[in-house]
C-alpha cells in the first residue's frame, strides 16, 4: 500500500511540474515583445516542452517500456544540459527570459525535477553506452539548425553560437561546439549510468529490455 501510495504522489508530483512549466512558458510568450519564431528557437524553450510532455505522460499514464525509458533518459539530459549550459555560460546573457520565476523554473527547477525523476524512478536497465550516445542527435541538430538559421534570421539564440560575437567568426563557434559536444557525451554517459543503476536496483518489478 505504501509503494503504491508513493507511486501517486511522484505522478501528482510530475504533473504538478508539469503545470509549473506550462504557466513559466506561456508566461514567457505573453511577456515577449520579439519574434516568436526566435522565442522558440532557444533550446531552453525546446528542451522544457520536451520535459513537459514527458512529465505529463509519467504523471498520466506511468509507461515502462524500452521506447519510453529511452525518451525520458534523452529529456532528462536534454534538460540537464539546458541547466549546466546556462549556469555555466549563459547566467549574466539576455535570452529572452525578462522574470526571474521563469528563468528559475525553465533553467533551475525544471532540470532538478527531471534528473531527480530519473535518478530515483528510472525505468531504464541495461541501457547500452551507444544508445546513450544517442541522444546527442537532438542537441546536435539543434546547433545545426540555429547556424543554418541564424543568417537568415539576422539572429541567433546564444552568443556561443553567433560567429559574430566579439568578431570570434566560425573559428570559435567550432570550437565551443567541439568542447559542448564532450561535455554533453560525458552527461549522456552519466545519465546512462544512473538509469542503468538505478534500473538494475528495482530487480524484477519494472525490468525493461534495453535497447543495443
Amino acid at each position: 500500500m505504501s509503494w503504491v501510495m508513493g507511486t501517486v504522489l511522484v505522478r501528482i508530483a510530475r504533473l504538478a511540474f508539469a503545470g509549473l512549466a506550462i504557466a513559466a512558458i506561456v508566461s514567457a510568450v505573453t511577456a515577449t515583445t520579439g519574434s516568436l519564431g526566435n522565442f522558440f528557437s532557444y533550446f531552453t524553450i525546446e528542451s522544457n516542452m520536451l520535459a513537459i510532455a514527458v512529465l505529463i505522460v509519467g504523471g498520466l499514464l506511468n509507461p515502462q517500456s524500452r521506447d519510453w525509458a529511452y525518451l525520458r533518459g534523452a529529456a532528462t539530459l536534454f534538460m540537464v544540459i539546458t541547466g549546466i549550459v546556462y549556469a555555466a555560460l549563459l547566467a549574466n546573457a539576455e535570452v529572452g527570459l525578462k522574470a526571474a520565476w521563469i528563468d528559475d523554473t525553465l533553467h533551475r527547477v525544471i532540470p532538478l525535477v527531471m534528473l531527480a525523476d530519473w535518478i530515483f524512478f528510472s525505468p531504464w536497465t541495461r541501457g547500452s553506452f551507444v544508445a546513450a550516445l544517442g541522444w546527442l542527435t537532438g542537441p546536435l541538430a539543434y546547433f545545426a539548425y540555429s547556424l543554418v538559421r541564424g543568417p537568415v534570421a539576422h539572429w541567433y539564440p546564444y552568443p556561443f553560437l553567433d560567429p559574430r560575437h566579439e568578431g570570434g567568426g566560425y573559428g570559435r563557434v567550432a570550437l565551443y561546439a567541439v568542447v559542448l559536444a564532450l561535455a554533453m557525451g560525458l552527461l549522456a554517459v552519466g545519465v546512462n549510468a544512473i538509469g542503468r543503476r538505478r534500473g538494475g536496483a528495482l530487480g524484477g518489478r519494472h525490468r525493461v529490455t534495453s535497447l543495443s
